[in-house]
């Protein structure tokens, strides 16, 4: 019982450390608008955590097209018939519990995993039971009234005297063009297609910063493929060896952890029932092992037989463990079969189809990979801060270097003409390639704090002997060295540094 205080005392210290950093450093404000109180589940990205939230955007992107899917981008508000059609109207909602005093309300599964309690199932009589068996107060320590209803989560609105919602996802509004894309892409099959955008969700109680946003942004990818090639997937031979952290439904029900296996061998033990699919975990796993999250933080997890949507044939999440917040689910993949497709073309009158080389006509499946940027962002930020307490207590923002809001800094030793000049030059040069922070406030080393704090990788300082040699001090932000650079050579030594592509001490020559 110790042991878990002292774990729950460290986490809570932690986040509340980590709470200031964000803010302080430019990261995420909210919730917003602050100066009125703020309404739950709105935030503000600063310069630079927008600067971060676009890397990780631009990773997606790099990752999804690299493997033959293309972008759209949908509108945000669709007509109610086509969220009836999708079943979102009717279906799409959560768990609800409210104090007795009826001023605060939650989402009950959410409740219980923040007070560490263990779900094997997910309908409201069996989360109410555990609710009552573990004696679970609001954060706040209310008394909650031991009954649980449904809210919807759709966000309604009017356009032109039609019932309207923002879309509670990218998916849907990727799916109503098929007919113009299938034509696009020469009415061959498979098809990728994703989207990066906003989606809105009426969330109950959002209070984990953008990990529960009720606006937020989605990058989700579909695939459109013929049912009968499921198992004769061209990309499924270039992946099957390689080792992903499974963790399935028979594994959570024994209480066994996920292991690490071959995906060869986890369709031929049948944890995931297609090639095709199978690919797509691997391509939702690459995702974040490409934004820089740590491979040993991360795991498929197979969704419990009621838990599962009840239009998907196969269901995964791929968790991140957080320091803040544990083990959280950041991507869903799904096996949607012809549902989506068949909804839309029954409640349209329109034909979505695709036809085979023997004139067979037939409904596409849809595989999909469902996430967001807003939590690999806050996980990049969460698995990176570092605090450190010896010496000064530094605060430094170790984030993958590739992924850095700023790339490098750019300080001239102190304010004087003929630095400048050639700092200014050196920005102009490298802002064509980088994007470049310049400071020539403040001492030396509190200019390296302030650049190790955001998480810039590199700081540049131009000396005394760089009006006699052109060429600069070049400093590593985690390990504190220098080297010195050419000028001429910065553009590209940056450019292997960044990609990792060289050790630091090789790039130029050391200085003492």
């Amino acid at each position: 019982m110790a042991e878990k205080i002292n774990k729950s005392k460290d986490r809570e210290d932690f986040v509340k450390e980590f709470t200031s950093f964000i803010q302080d450093k430019g990261l995420i404000w909210g919730p917003d608008p602050e100066i009125y109180g703020g309404l739950a589940g709105f935030y503000t990205y600063g310069p630079i955590g927008k600067l971060l939230k676009n890397k990780v955007e631009n990773s997606v992107r790099r990752i999804f097209q690299s493997n033959g899917l293309w972008e759209l981008e949908g509108p945000t508000i669709m007509p109610d018939i086509v969220w009836k059609a999708s079943g979102h109207l009717d279906t799409f909602n959560d768990p609800i519990i409210y104090t007795k005093d009826k001023k605060e309300s939650y989402r009950a599964d959410k409740l219980l995993e923040e007070n560490d309690v263990k779900i094997d199932k997910f309908d409201d009589i069996y989360l109410l039971e555990l609710i009552k068996k573990h004696k679970i107060k609001a954060p706040n320590g209310k008394e909650l009234d031991l009954n649980i209803e449904r809210q919807s989560l759709m966000l309604k609105t009017k356009v032109a005297g039609t019932d309207a919602s923002l879309r509670p996802e990218t998916a849907t509004v990727t799916y109503l063009p098929f007919p113009r894309f299938f034509n696009f892409f020469r009415r061959q099959l498979p098809i990728g297609v994703f989207q990066i955008g906003k989606a809105y969700r009426n969330e109950i109680s959002p209070r984990q910063s953008v990990i529960r946003g009720r606006e937020f942004t989605q990058a989700e990818g579909q695939i459109f493929l013929d049912p009968k090639e499921k198992n004769n997937w061209e990309k499924y031979d270039s992946i099957k060896e390689i080792e992903l952290p499974f963790w399935t439904k028979e594994q959570q029900e024994k209480g066994q952890d996920f292991v690490n296996i071959s995906i060869k061998q986890a369709v031929t033990k049948k944890h995931v029932k297609t090639q095709a699919y199978v690919w797509c975990l691997w391509l939702a796993y690459n995702q974040f092992v490409s934004m820089g999250i740590p491979s040993e933080k991360i795991r498929l997890r197979q969704h419990l037989d009621d838990e599962k949507a009840f239009y998907a044939d196969d269901a995964w999440d791929i968790e991140i463990k957080l320091n803040s917040l544990g083990w959280t689910e950041c991507c869903g993949v799904h096996d949607r079969t012809d549902y989506d497709l068949t909804q839309h073309s029954k409640f349209s009158g329109q034909k979505l189809e695709a036809i085979r080389e023997n004139g067979e006509r037939f409904i596409p499946h849809v595989l999909e990979i469902a996430f967001g940027t807003d939590r690999p962002t806050y996980a990049l930020i969460d698995l990176f801060y570092e605090k450190k307490v010896e010496g000064e207590g530094k605060t430094i923002f170790k984030i993958p270097y590739h992924m850095a809001p700023v790339d490098t800094s750019i300080f001239p030793l102190m304010k004087k003409p003929e630095l400048i000049d050639i700092a200014e030059g050196v920005k102009k040069d490298l802002e064509r390639f980088y994007l470049i922070d310049y400071d020539a406030a403040g001492s030396i080393g509190r200019r390296y704090l302030r650049s190790a704090t955001v998480g810039t990788p590199f700081a540049i300082t131009i000396d005394y002997d760089s009006i006699k040699h052109k060429d600069v001090t070049l400093r590593d932000r985690n390990t504190e060295k220098q080297i010195r650079v050419k000028i001429s050579d910065l553009p590209e030594i940056l450019r292997k540094l960044l990609l990792g592509q060289t050790a630091f001490e090789k790039a130029g020559s050391s200085v003492k």
